[in-house]
């Protein structure tokens, strides 16, 4: 873990040292970069989630609500489970993508 340590301090150190317009610079070509990666993530994820909607004709919120149907299938509640960690990463990277958008 202490390596860990060295490279962050090694990295603030070097990022410090930079001039003002260069520290800025740096700060919004990765925050564009970041954001870029997140709206790549947020889109596969709306498709993944868009892909069990249209696979079971339903909507997700409506089974959040009403729960799987009693003659739900392996392969449904398997394909539920991973409909809902998609659905988890759209909000996890809106919020991602939200705190990014002022830099």
């Amino acid at each position: 873990m202490g390596g860990i340590v060295e490279v962050d301090e090694k990295i603030e150190n070097a990022f410090m040292s930079l001039p003002s317009e260069d520290k800025t610079a740096v700060i919004r070509h990765g925050a564009a970069i970041r954001f870029s990666e997140l709206s790549k993530r947020h889109f596969l994820a709306g498709e993944k989630v868009r892909s069990f909607e249209e696979k079971y004709a339903v909507k997700l919120s409506e089974l959040q609500e009403s729960g799987l149907p009693d003659d739900a299938d392996f392969e449904m509640h398997e394909d539920y489970i991973m409909c809902c960690h998609w659905s988890d990463v759209i909000e996890k990277t809106e919020k991602q993508m939200e705190a990014l958008r002022p830099l």
